[in-house]
């Protein structure tokens, strides 16, 4: 059996940034395992030519540039639609954690947390979607989070730049929907990573996500895939606005 056309993102040109670990390189490599073109990005070139070099296919390309900074940005985006081709499917996945009470978070760590996984997105959306709306077509992924609808103590931070992102989401899909460019948010729950690899395992955090997730269990990052795959594709042509929570059945239940 033959997976249907309206799922095929063959020959589509995707950028993905923040991938050179973790969720962001496993989006990456399903794009790439999907037939697509990918270009990886982070700030490190050594550790995105390493993870690029992991990845199947031969149409997998690097761009180093910081997602938090405008020029740079600008710079980037223009760079890779002259060198690799136009973008089709941008994921923003950029994003980072700091876990401190909210008294005693730092004014400095506040603005970084919110460039980082809040203005990124502004930003690398932004200068894709100038040349995607010229085109009449595009698809932008913002990766939300489970914290986009609840917060627990000790992150309110990060829980306020991924709401916020869901909005943002939400007005990117207003803004260029008209120009023909779909825009949705992926929302992944408790997710086995490098970064959250001491909350996997400390034992009594670890106990608390399989007892409060219907599923029972830590997600992994292959569990991304299929939503991001769905997003990017003709499939979701006329899905915009949305975020897609992928969490085990986390947000459904109290």
């Amino acid at each position: 059996m033959t997976a249907h056309p309206l799922f095929d993102i063959s020959g589509r040109t995707a950028l993905v940034t923040g991938s050179s670990r973790g969720i962001g390189l496993a989006l990456a490599r399903g794009l790439a395992e999907a037939g697509c073109t990918v270009v990886l990005n982070g700030r490190d070139k050594d550790r995105l030519a390493e993870a690029a070099a992991g990845l199947p296919g031969g149409r997998v390309h690097t761009a180093a540039f910081d997602v938090t900074d405008g020029s740079s940005v600008a710079d980037g985006i223009a760079d890779v639609e002259e060198r690799v081709g136009p973008l089709d499917i941008l994921v923003n996945n950029a994003g980072m954690q700091l876990r401190a009470p909210l008294l005693e978070f730092t004014d400095s760590d506040w603005h970084r947390i919110l460039d980082t996984n809040l203005t990124s997105a502004f930003l690398v959306g932004r200068e894709a979607a100038r040349r995607m709306t010229e085109r009449g077509h595009g698809k932008i992924i913002n990766i939300c989070s489970l914290q986009s609808e609840v917060a627990r103590p000790g992150i309110a931070p990060y829980a306020a730049t991924k709401g916020a992102l869901k909005m943002l989401t939400k007005g990117m899909c207003a803004d260029w929907g008209p120009s023909g460019v779909q825009v949705n948010g992926l929302g992944p729950g408790y997710i086995e990573t490098e970064l959250t690899r001491p909350l996997v395992e400390d034992e009594e955090f670890s106990a608390w996500v399989r007892r409060r997730t219907p599923a029972g269990r830590w997600g992994r990052t292959q569990d991304l895939v299929g939503g991001v795959l769905f997003l990017a594709s003709p499939a979701a042509d006329f899905v915009s606005g949305q975020v897609l929570y992928v969490d085990g059945g986390m947000t459904s239940v109290l």
